[in-house]
């Protein structure tokens, strides 16, 4: 586990699959605007779920957000597209509608940087996010991150093509 000021990384749990399908996936307009993938219903517990539960990968850590204070389920996080010969990765952050707000992003993306940097010993992290979504890019820049583009109509989200900005954070930022 890993563990932040306000949260704890850990292994995703079967039990967990439930609550992420419900209030992540199966939130249509949120999960539309998050994943560059077009939205598909899936029953409860299908292997196709975006949040089961898979064994170690050199690609991508998959962890599930556990708000310290409770311990209750606060969300999901990812590194993904993890490049061991450029030393690089993407990362991703959803938090469960219940706890957005709170201020737990910031923690969570230091924590998903302690990962790749000392642990993995990556050199460089990055996350992509919608131009409108502005928690994600408060949280973003409070964690360190910086704005290093915009994608103009990158994305398509609720019937339209919209801006997609790309946050990045090398190594040597992250030690200051």
């Amino acid at each position: 586990m890993l563990q932040g000021a306000l949260i704890t990384l850990r292994a995703r749990h079967d039990a967990d699959l439930p609550v992420l399908q419900s209030e992540l996936y199966d939130d249509v307009a949120t999960r539309s605007r998050a994943d560059s993938r077009p939205w598909r219903p899936l029953p409860p517990g299908s292997a196709h779920s975006p949040y089961a539960v898979a064994g170690p990968s050199d690609e991508a850590a998959c962890f599930s957000v556990v708000e310290t204070a409770s311990g209750e389920l606060a969300g999901e996080a990812i590194l993904w597209g993890i490049d061991s010969h450029n030393r690089s990765a993407h990362l991703g952050v959803a938090l469960l509608p219940g706890h957005r707000g709170r201020g737990l992003a910031p923690d969570v993306l230091r924590v998903l940087c302690h990962y790749a940097f000392p642990v993995l010993g990556l050199h460089r992290v990055q996350l992509e996010t919608l131009a409108d979504n502005a928690p994600m890019l408060r949280a973003a820049g409070r964690a360190g991150f910086t704005v290093e583009g915009r994608l103009r109509g990158a994305a398509w989200a609720d019937g339209s093509f919209v801006d997609q900005v790309v946050l990045g954070l090398l190594v040597e930022e992250w030690q200051r």
